[in-house]
């Protein structure tokens, strides 16, 4: 195959050496060495926005000083997922009290904004190596900027739920996205460290966000929460039109009309009856985990999702890839920690609520200590990734995760705030370390046009973790609350199922080995 090249029109600033003359770029192959399934049109690379072109692995031909400049844009779109989900949960025991609704439904206000954002991760991925990552970035912003602007002046319960599904629909590309732009315009040895940058700002945004939060929820009340997403919004997508270039993706004609859209339905629709079954009181009305017909309908998307990719000549996920240990138990391990960290995220604003009375403005300084602690460890985490392999990392994290969650567990209704603060920060210090490590591991062995794919699977499954964790703490707390309890005996139960999940995470980590190559 002839070496890709950037096309003429490439911007010169971000070029490592001379353009070329090259104007085709030949497709990358599937994974199993095959060329990709046939387009109807010539098989050649068009341009997206009358630019755009070339394989992943052109990045490679940029300039250290133009990649570095990518990175830091890029991380303005990866500011408003944590945005986002850090000012909620600052407004959810206001949003619960205001509409009177229990902590299972309450939990709905958190998954309707999660299963969309978790469902399209995949599809977003698999787009993006085939139609153009920053065209897809560019409408993902735009689609959160609408979802954003809904929910503020929603008028009631279901606007705020249609908001947050926009919202989450928008959202879903940005870190597939990001990381699989990473993942190629660094080379693997710098992959960890830069991943780690990229994370970063993800903590860092969720430490000032609660603070910000808390202020605007006490003095205009919990709309008042998700205004500055539609601000964010808008500078973000000023930020990547501007920085990011065109040029970095191959475009394959008509793949809209050859994208296996059937197997994206059949996928989604396994897991949000996964979800419905999990919470279904406030779906159907029925027990959780009680209503058959949910459970039964899960497991018919999903059989027929795994036959129809079988047999389809260009599947929506190659189910190969799971043979790819490595991929796998770094997915399973991320769906593992995101499972946790939902379940505490939406715990701990309620507990501090019901259990300690604490007013908005003080509940954002106590959710600022866990992303604040996170945004100091996460690059230290990719470093250590890089320098000593991912296990480690990964391990102590679970450890940390598990640590805490028992910690809650044993905390009495009379701990001060200090001592919740102290397990905060650890937790926070725990998670942060293992998540450049565990990006590290999952794309290390990925071949470079199948970084958007892989990408949107593996953040698919992480945040599956996270719908799941976020609707069995409702679910868990709803119960233990029903059987009249004290308010602080229901949440230390809760959280030790948390623990006991988290310790799980740390037996599994033991298998997760280096990639030959990373």
């Amino acid at each position: 195959m002839t070496t890709p090249r950037l096309p003429d029109s490439f911007p010169e600033q971000y070029r490592k050496s001379r353009p070329t003359t090259h104007r085709e770029t030949p497709l990358p192959s599937s994974a199993n060495g095959a060329a990709s399934h046939p387009d109807p049109t010539p098989q050649s690379a068009t341009v997206e926005d009358a630019s755009e072109s070339g394989d992943v692995a052109l990045a490679h031909q940029l300039s250290p000083a133009a990649a570095q400049r990518m990175l830091y844009s890029l991380m303005f779109p990866s500011m408003l997922m944590p945005l986002i989900s850090s000012m909620t949960r600052v407004a959810l025991p206001m949003i619960r009290d205001a509409f009177g609704i229990s902590a299972d439904m309450t939990a709905w206000v958190a998954t309707a904004f999660t299963l969309p954002f978790m469902m399209l991760m995949p599809v977003i991925g698999r787009l993006s190596d085939s139609v153009g990552k920053r065209r897809l970035l560019l409408a993902g912003i735009a689609t959160f900027w609408l979802g954003s602007i809904i929910t503020v002046i929603a008028s009631g319960l279901t606007w705020i739920m249609i908001g947050r599904v926009i919202q989450g629909m928008g959202i879903s590309g940005m870190m597939p996205l990001g990381m699989a732009f990473i993942s190629t315009i660094f080379r693997p040895e710098e992959r960890g460290r830069a991943l780690g940058t990229w994370s970063s700002v993800g903590p860092l945004t969720g430490f000032v966000s609660p603070l910000l939060a808390g202020f605007l929820v006490e003095q205009w009340g919990w709309r008042s929460a998700f205004v500055p997403a539609v601000l964010v919004a808008v500078v973000t997508f000023v930020v990547v039109y501007k920085s990011i270039p065109s040029g970095l993706s191959t475009i394959r004609p008509n793949f809209w009309r050859q994208f296996d859209w059937i197997g994206a339905l059949l996928l989604s629709l396994s897991t949000t009856f996964l979800l419905f079954y999990l919470s279904s009181r406030p779906i159907t009305g029925v027990a959780p985990l009680h209503d058959w017909r949910l459970g039964l309908a899960m497991l018919t998307a999903l059989v027929s999702f795994i036959i129809w990719e079988q047999r389809c000549a260009d599947p929506f996920i190659r189910l190969s890839i799971f043979q790819n240990g490595i991929f796998s138990l770094s997915s399973f391990c991320g769906a593992m920690r995101m499972f946790t960290m939902a379940g505490s995220g939406f715990l701990l604003p309620l507990y501090l609520v019901d259990v300690h009375g604490i007013p908005a403005t003080a509940l954002g300084v106590m959710l600022m200590l866990n992303p604040g602690a996170m945004a100091l460890m996460v690059r230290f985490g990719g470093w250590a990734g890089d320098r000593w392999g991912s296990r480690w990392p990964v391990m102590i994290g679970f450890a940390a995760q598990a640590g805490v969650m028992f910690g809650y567990w044993l905390l009495p209704a009379d701990a001060s705030l200090w001592a919740i603060g102290a397990l905060q920060v650890a937790y926070g210090l725990g998670v942060g370390l293992m998540l450049a490590a565990l990006h590290r591991s999952a794309m290390g062995t990925i071949a470079d046009e199948q970084m958007g794919a892989a990408a949107g699977l593996y953040s698919m499954i992480r945040f599956l973790g996270m719908a799941i964790g976020t609707a069995l703490a409702g679910v868990l707390l709803q119960n233990y609350l029903d059987t009249n309890i004290m308010h602080v005996e229901a949440y230390q139960w809760v959280y030790f199922y948390f623990g006991v999940g988290s310790s799980l995470g740390i037996l599994f980590t033991f298998f997760l080995r280096e990639p030959e190559q990373v």
